[in-house]
C-alpha cells in the first residue's frame, strides 16, 4: 500500500510545486511507483511534467465534483514509475461545488483510497491555501511536507499552518504526521540563508530534513521544458538535492538501510 504525502504551505512561493515534481520524480528514478497529484488550481504540477492543462478533459477537478474514477483521469509522464492526476482552471471553483456535500472534507480519500495500492508513493501538490481543497489533501494523506524557504519572513504563517495540522489531525485525520520542514532556495553566500536555516532548525528540531534545496538555475529552467529537474540535468545541484531528500524519505521509511543515503555535487 502506498504512502501519501502532501506537499503543503499557504504561502506562495516557497517551491511546494518544484518539490512535487522533483521529489515525485526522484522517487521514480529510484524505482518506487509514484503517482503526483495536482491539487492545485494554477495547474502548475501538471505542466511541469509536460501537459497542458487547457487540453486537460478528465482531471482532479472530475473525480471530486463528478465522482470520475482517478483511473481515467491519471496520465502516465515521460518519466519511468511516474504518473500525473492532473488539474486544470476548473478546480477553483470545486471548493464551492463541494460545499454542501456529504462527508465533503474526504471527497480525495474517497479518490486516492482507489489507486493506493497502485503505487508505493503519492505525492499531492496543495494549493497555497488553507481551503477545503488543501484540507482533503491533509485529510487523505499519511504526512505532509512543509517547504519553507530561507529567505526574510520564512517563518510567517508557519503557525498558522501547523494549527490548521493540528486540527486536521484532531478532527479528521488521526493518523496525519508531519513528514518533515524542507528548507528551500538556499543561496550559501547569503547570511540570511544560513540565519534562516539556523532559526528554523532552533525552533523545529528534529523536525527539519538534513537535505536542503539550494537555488539552482537547472531547477528554475525545468518546468519550462516540461520536465522534472533530473530528467533536464541529473548532473545538476537542485537533482542531486532532490534525489538526496528522497533518499532520506525512504531511509525514514524503512527503505535503503543498506544504501548510502547521501550523494553530493
Amino acid at each position: 500500500m502506498g504512502k501519501i504525502i502532501a506537499i503543503a504551505n499557504q504561502k506562495g512561493g516557497v517551491g511546494k510545486t518544484t518539490t512535487s515534481i522533483n521529489l515525485a520524480a526522484s522517487l521514480a528514478v529510484l524505482e518506487y511507483k509514484t503517482l503526483l497529484v495536482d491539487a492545485d488550481p494554477q495547474a502548475n504540477s501538471t505542466s511541469g511534467i509536460g501537459f497542458d492543462p487547457r487540453t486537460i478533459n478528465e482531471s482532479i477537478y472530475e473525480c471530486l465534483v463528478n465522482d470520475l474514477s482517478p483511473r481515467d483521469a491519471i496520465q502516465s509522464t515521460e518519466t519511468p514509475n511516474l504518473d500525473l492526476l492532473p488539474a486544470h482552471i476548473d478546480l477553483v471553483g470545486a471548493e464551492i461545488e463541494m460545499i454542501n456535500m456529504h462527508e465533503r472534507e474526504y471527497k480525495m480519500k474517497k479518490i486516492l483510497d482507489q489507486v493506493k495500492n497502485d503505487y508505493d508513493f503519492i505525492i499531492i501538490d496543495c494549493s497555497p491555501s488553507l481551503g477545503l481543497i488543501t484540507i482533503n489533501a491533509l485529510s487523505a494523506s499519511d504526512s505532509v511536507i512543509i517547504p519553507v524557504q530561507c529567505e526574510y519572513f520564512a517563518l510567517e504563517g508557519l503557525g498558522k499552518l501547523l494549527n490548521t495540522i493540528k486540527i486536521v489531525q484532531n478532527r479528521l485525520n488521526t493518523s496525519l504526521e508531519i513528514e518533515g520542514i524542507l528548507l528551500t532556495m538556499y543561496d550559501v553566500r547569503l547570511r540570511l540563508s544560513n540565519q534562516v536555516v539556523e532559526e528554523v532548525k532552533t525552533h523545529f528540531t528534529d523536525l527539519v530534513f538534513d537535505t536542503i534545496i539550494q537555488r539552482n538555475t537547472r531547477l528554475s529552467e525545468a518546468p519550462s521544458f516540461g520536465i522534472s529537474v533530473i530528467m533536464h540535468d541529473a548532473s545538476c545541484k537542485g537533482a542531486i538535492n532532490y534525489l538526496n531528500l528522497a533518499r532520506e524519505i525512504l531511509q525514514k521509511n524503512g527503505h535503503l538501510n543498506e544504501m548510502n543515503t547521501t550523494v553530493t555535487a
